[in-house]
C-alpha cells in the first residue's frame, strides 16, 4: 500500500531522541523545546514561538490570550479539520461558519464581508469599538482563517475586513508551514498563528504545535498558560487556571531534526504537486485546487475533485493506493448544526462530495508517483 501521508525520517531524529533519553531530559523542560520554538519562529518570520502539545491546544490558548469568551462568536470556514471548531467550543464561544470559495476552498471573503455588513453592528464596549451579531447579541471577537491544504487565500483583503470590524485574526496555519502569500509566511498575518506537527503534517513531531506571534507579552502569557500557570520555579504557586499543554523535549528533538531537512522536504512536496498536476490535467473531469495570485503553497496534501470520487476512492484503496475523502463540512456535524452558517450555494457540500486526497508523503518516490497516476488513469479508462 502506498501510504497517504507519512513523515520522512531521514535526518538526526534518532540521534537527538537518544540524547534526550541518555540525559534524562524527556519532559517539557529541555533545550530542544526552546530550540524548536526558535527554529519555527525564525522560519516563519515571527519574533516569538511557544511550543505546545498539538495545534488544537495552540488554537485554544490563542483564543484565551485574546480574550475570547462564552459571550463571543469566532468566525471560521465551514471546510476545515474539526480541531478548528473544537478549539472555539473549548472557550465557550460559538462559531460562525462561512462557506468556502469554489476555486481555492478557502473562506469566501465576499460572504464574510456581506455577513459583517448586513448582519452585524458596531457598538462601544468598555470604551472600545466592537462588532456584534444582531440576531444573537453576541460580540464577534475574532476571525480564524484556515489555510486549507497549505493553500492561502487573499490575506490582504482579510486584514482590511478585520480592521474595519475591529476583529482579531488567529490563523489556523496547521497545514501551512512553508506557505506564503505575497512573500509573507502563513501564521504571521494576524496577532497569533498556530502550526501543527501531527503525524501526517509536512514535518512531524508525532504530536505537537507551535504558537507564533510578534507580541512579547502574548508570547510570555502563552508560555505561562501552557505550563499550568506556575509562578514560581521552586514553589507550587499558580496565579490562574493553566493548562498542561507544553510540548515535551523528546518530541521537540524530533522537530529540530525535521526542521534541519525541511528545505529538502518542501522541495519534494512541490515536485510531487507539479508531477500530479502535469499528469492528471485533462483526465476525465478532474479539477485541481486553484492557487490564488500571490500565493506560494507548501503542497502538503494533494487533493482534487471528481464526480466519481467515491468510486475512485474505493478503486484506489483496493489497488494499493491509500486515499481519503475530504473533511465533512462543519455544518453537517451534529455538534455544529445549530450554529450560524453563512452561504449562498453551499459550496462546502460540493467540495466535500467530490474531493479526494491521494498519496503525498514527503518521501514518496518517483516510482510510487507514477503508480498512483497509472492506477487513476486505469480507473477512468475502465468506465
Amino acid at each position: 500500500m502506498i501510504p497517504l501521508s507519512i513523515p520522512k525520517i531521514e535526518g538526526n531524529e534518532s540521534k537527538y531522541v537518544l540524547d534526550c533519553l541518555n540525559t534524562g531530559w524527556i519532559s517539557s523542560a529541555g533545550s530542544y523545546v526552546n530550540q524548536f520554538e526558535e527554529m519555527i519562529a525564525k522560519y516563519a518570520g515571527a519574533k516569538y514561538g511557544v511550543a505546545c502539545m498539538n495545534g488544537t491546544a495552540g488554537l485554544h490558548i490563542a483564543q484565551i490570550l485574546l480574550g475570547v469568551s462564552e459571550n463571543d462568536h469566532v468566525i471560521a470556514p465551514n471546510i476545515t479539520f474539526i480541531a478548528t471548531l473544537n478549539a472555539i467550543k473549548y472557550t465557550g464561544a460559538t462559531p460562525i461558519l462561512i462557506d468556502v470559495d469554489a476555486d481555492d476552498w478557502q473562506m469566501d471573503l465576499d460572504l464574510l464581508e456581506n455577513y459583517l455588513q448586513q448582519q452585524t453592528e458596531i457598538r462601544t464596549l468598555n470604551g472600545q469599538s466592537s462588532t456584534f451579531d444582531k440576531s444573537t447579541g453576541k460580540r464577534v471577537r475574532a476571525i480564524m482563517p484556515v489555510h486549507v491544504l497549505g493553500n492561502i487565500g487573499n490575506m490582504g483583503r482579510m486584514l482590511d475586513i478585520a480592521k474595519k470590524y475591529h476583529l482579531d485574526i488567529i490563523e489556523d496555519a496547521a497545514e501551512a508551514l512553508g506557505s506564503t502569500f505575497e512573500n509573507k509566511h502563513a501564521g504571521t498575518f494576524g496577532k497569533i498563528g498556530v502550526f501543527s506537527f501531527n503525524g501526517n503534517k509536512i514535518i512531524s513531531t508525532g504530536g505537537g504545535g507551535v504558537i507564533v506571534t510578534d507580541d512579547e507579552e502574548l508570547a510570555k502569557r502563552a508560555r505561562h498558560l501552557t505550563t499550568q500557570a506556575k509562578v514560581s520555579a521552586m514553589d507550587y504557586i499558580h496565579d490562574e487556571i493553566g493548562y498542561n499543554y507544553r510540548l515535551v523535549n523528546v518530541l521537540a528533538a524530533i522537530g529540530v531534526a525535521q526542521m534541519e531537512t525541511f528545505p529538502e522536504t518542501l522541495k519534494a512536496k512541490k515536485s510531487m504537486d507539479a508531477f500530479y498536476r502535469s499528469q492528471l490535467d485533462g483526465v476525465a473531469d478532474i479539477k485541481f485546487q486553484k492557487i490564488p495570485k500571490g500565493t506560494d503553497p507548501n503542497c502538503w496534501l494533494f487533493t482534487f475533485t471528481t464526480s466519481r470520487m467515491r468510486e475512485l476512492l474505493d478503486y484506489l484503496n483496493k489497488n494499493g493506493v491509500q486515499s481519503r475523502p475530504f473533511w465533512m463540512p462543519m455544518n453537517q456535524l451534529d455538534m455544529f448544526k445549530e450554529d450560524i452558517y453563512i452561504t449562498e450555494k453551499d459550496v462546502s457540500a460540493s467540495v466535500y462530495q467530490n474531493s479526494i486526497s491521494i498519496p503525498s508523503s514527503a518521501g514518496i518516490t518517483q516510482e510510487q508517483l507514477e503508480t498512483v497516476v497509472k492506477v487513476i488513469k486505469e480507473f477512468y479508462a475502465s468506465l
